[in-house]
């Protein structure tokens, strides 16, 4: 290639070497969370009016170390509860937000961590990042109110056991708003 035909389609070319990048697994995915991070937004509060309230009743999840969790036992506590996935790059975007907030809160408020995937994907996964959030695994079906085919997909709720927030997609979870919401009164 000549030095004329470098200057009149530099562009282009990042642009193709950008694209290919996106499809190289080891490269593709860190530039997919630094992008996720970068448009990501404080969620949307639900108006107290409009908040329906979720029954919790019967829904068993499993802890990492195999223990059976009656998610009902947290009534009258605020909890947040996420879906998420290992490969999920929105997932891993949020993830730093998540933990501060889980190191911030942890000791008011019940933190969800609910995944899929397999406990030793899981771990590596956390051992790599220095996440210590809760982990936990699906066991029973999750209530009609909290399910979701969509990952990330996090719910606030309220010791009245209304949602307060329900958000679809990555977040800026550690914003003033959400840290307003979850300080105890």
């Amino acid at each position: 290639m000549n030095k004329a035909f470098l200057r009149k389609h530099w562009s282009n070319i990042l642009l193709v070497a950008f694209i290919v990048l996106l499809f190289i697994p080891q490269t593709g995915k860190p530039i997919r969370v630094f992008f996720h991070r970068l448009l990501s937004f404080s969620p949307s509060v639900e108006d107290s009016d409009s908040r329906e309230r979720v029954d919790l009743a019967g829904w068993l999840i499993k802890d990492r170390n195999g223990k059976i969790v009656s998610v009902e036992g947290f009534k009258g506590k605020k909890i947040l509860i996420n879906y998420w996935a290992t490969w999920c790059p929105p997932c891993i975007a949020e993830m730093p937000d998540l933990q501060s907030l889980y190191n911030d809160f942890g000791e008011d408020v019940v933190f969800l961590f609910i995944t899929g995937d397999e406990s030793d994907r899981v771990n590596k996964f956390m051992t790599s990042r220095d996440f210590d959030f809760p982990v936990y695994y699906y066991f029973t079906q999750v209530p009609s109110l909290l399910s979701s085919n969509k990952l990330p997909t996090t719910y606030l709720i309220d010791e009245n056991q209304e949602i307060v927030i329900e958000k679809v997609g990555a977040a800026k979870w550690n914003s003033e708003k959400v840290r307003d919401l979850l300080r105890t009164e």
